[in-house]
């Protein structure tokens, strides 16, 4: 960056819109996976889940996205984007010829204007009814973009940072942020059609699928091909290939893997643990044959599973009760036993998942130093310290977790660890993803069992779920973001100071440094770090696995593999 300006394109073949495209010899068919758990909305403003987030990436699509190799940044609506001022201006010129779905609109009314992208961000930056920010609002725009706090605080009318002319939209910044264009990459800063919108929930988006039905309660949602999208292959046929892609939202795991051996699915994101055996080695010719019938998808995600503490329980708020918790859970016997070794590294360090090639520079070990190795006489110690030697008087905790396979035989092994090694009972309160996700951001319970996964390849995402300046003032309004609701001054200045930072290797440094402050006064108790065992079928093309678990379906088709053709393919790699 520094001062000098860095222009990204991305060459994509375009066409008329129109019913008459070009179609590859493969296009067409049905693609099914399956979701843990989904909170389903509309409004993608809102979306701060994993599961929601894959499914309105189909539907809806902002001025950049991720690569689905690579997870670089690429032009999406915008057809090409420049770095100005140091960091601070972001400029991008937008497509040609970019239709909203159709939903019996005209066509004129249909189209993407600079008007579209000013509405949405505006619009995302506007408080609920409540008085709530938007994930988008917190997550991107709010102490970064020029005049969003203002417009948010109803101090303007306008956001001053936003500028437009013909086909170009500015972005000023208030500070260079390093990681700005990732941040603009999420689902939750997709572009609406203005023209189009309502209060009524006409949310209308240009991405290569579209629902038709309304999908807050649906356990199986099939979304259905754009025959307007605007990008194309290098054969200048249509994308995206498929006419279906179907979601089914399905939270156990034996379930998941009979609808994938029965062909029902045609991937399977983490096998059993029960079944992995079986599965990789008692079918290991389906894997080694040539053309094989399985492919076997292996790779460390930048997802962390742990529990946290309702920050706002008295009990709670002396730190040695939480260390206490820590040291009583043996981690490697919930991977061993529980997890079948289905994971990249158990918690014993902090937040962050200690993938060193994607975070050099990071104090890993500074982190590790101060994390939590099972050690229960210490655990029974710290808990004495606090009061409540051999747990008496601590009383019974909640926790709270969505139901599944693996969240709730995690659940119960912990519950006995805990009464083992502290003497404290573990209620354990199983529900649906949605009521979790109600119960966390009002803090409905003791300890939450969740998982991050990252927005993007950069230790502040996973971080910023523990700043200080997303806790409400008011214990009785809804904390978003920060849902343990944990104030700590000395992280806050570590975490400030390297988001403020220009240089990568100062960022780095000062988010190491907030994440041992993190550590020392743990808010969570780490539980693992993902790495996944995923299936798909041999003959689903272009599907990409990357550590973010982000999905692009635009170019996956389905084709059998003949012989000769997967013989020449192996060649070519080769």
């Amino acid at each position: 960056m520094r001062g000098k300006a860095i222009l990204f394109s991305l060459i994509l073949i375009l066409a008329s819109c129109g019913n008459n495209k070009k179609q590859a010899p493969f296009s067409g068919g049905t693609f099914s996976v399956c979701l843990n758990s989904s909170y389903i909305m509309r409004d993608p403003a809102k979306i701060d889940d994993y599961g929601t987030a894959q499914i309105l990436g189909q539907i809806y699509e902002g001025l950049v996205s991720f690569h689905p190799k690579d997870l670089s940044v690429q032009p999406q609506l915008a057809k090409k984007f420049e770095i100005k001022k140091g960091g601070l201006l972001f400029e991008f010129t937008l497509r040609d010829k970019v239709l909203f779905q159709d939903f019996g609109a005209s066509e004129k009314d249909r189209e993407l204007t600079t008007e579209d992208v000013v509405f949405s961000i505006e619009r995302a930056c506007k408080p609920d009814k409540m008085g709530n920010p938007s994930a988008a609002y917190s997550l991107v725009y709010g102490d970064k973009l020029k005049g969003a706090d203002d417009f948010f605080h109803g101090k303007s009318k306008s956001i001053s940072g936003i500028k437009i002319k013909d086909k170009t939209v500015s972005l000023e910044l208030t500070r260079p942020d390093f990681n700005f264009l990732e941040k603009l990459s999420q689902i939750c800063c997709a572009v609406l059609s203005k023209k189009l919108y309502s209060e009524k929930g006409n949310f209308i988006g240009t991405g290569p699928f579209i629902s038709q039905s309304e999908f807050e309660t649906t356990l199986n949602l099939k979304l259905t091909k754009n025959p307007d999208y605007y990008l194309y292959d290098q054969n200048g046929c249509a994308l995206p290939y498929l006419d279906t892609l179907e979601f089914v939202i399905l939270p156990k795991k034996l379930e998941q893997l009979d609808m994938f051996e029965q062909k029902k699915l045609d991937v399977i994101l983490g096998l059993p643990a029960s079944r992995i055996k079986e599965m990789i080695e008692g079918r290991i010719e389906d894997f080694n044959s040539q053309p094989p019938i399985f492919y076997l998808h292996n790779s460390a995600i930048l997802r962390t599973d742990y529990y946290y503490f309702d920050m706002t329980d008295p009990r709670f708020r002396d730190p040695r009760v939480r260390q206490a918790f820590n040291y009583a859970v043996d981690k490697n016997k919930i991977g061993q036993n529980v997890l079948q070794n289905q994971y990249y590294e158990v918690g014993d360090y902090g937040i962050v998942p200690p993938l060193k090639r994607l975070f050099r520079g990071y104090d890993f070990e500074g982190v590790k130093k101060n994390g939590y190795s099972y050690n229960p006489e210490k655990a029974k110690t710290l808990l004495a310290e606090a009061g409540f030697p051999n747990g008496e008087n601590f009383g019974t905790v909640t926790l709270c977790l969505n139901i599944d396979d693996v969240h709730s035989a995690v659940a119960e092994e912990f519950a006995k660890q805990i009464g083992v090694n502290l003497g404290i009972r573990v209620n354990i309160d199983g529900s649906t993803y949605q009521q979790l996700t109600k119960d966390q951001v009002t803090g409905n319970g003791d300890i939450f069992r969740t998982a991050w996964v990252a927005d993007y390849p950069n230790p502040e995402t996973f971080l910023q779920n523990f700043a200080g300046k997303f806790v409400p003032e008011n214990e009785n309004i809804p904390s978003l973001l920060n849902n343990a609701r944990y104030i700590n001054p000395k992280f806050d200045e570590f975490y400030d100071k390297a988001i403020k930072s220009v240089k990568l290797k100062e960022r780095r440094t000062y988010f190491s440094m907030a994440e041992i402050e993190l550590m020392k006064d743990p808010p969570i108790i780490p539980l693992w770090y993902s790495g996944e065992l995923c299936v798909t079928y041999a003959n689903v093309r272009n599907f990409h696995i990357n550590s973010l678990n982000l999905f692009d379906f635009r170019r996956v088709y389905i084709k059998e593999w003949t012989k000769e053709e997967y013989q020449n393919s192996k060649t070519r790699k080769s």
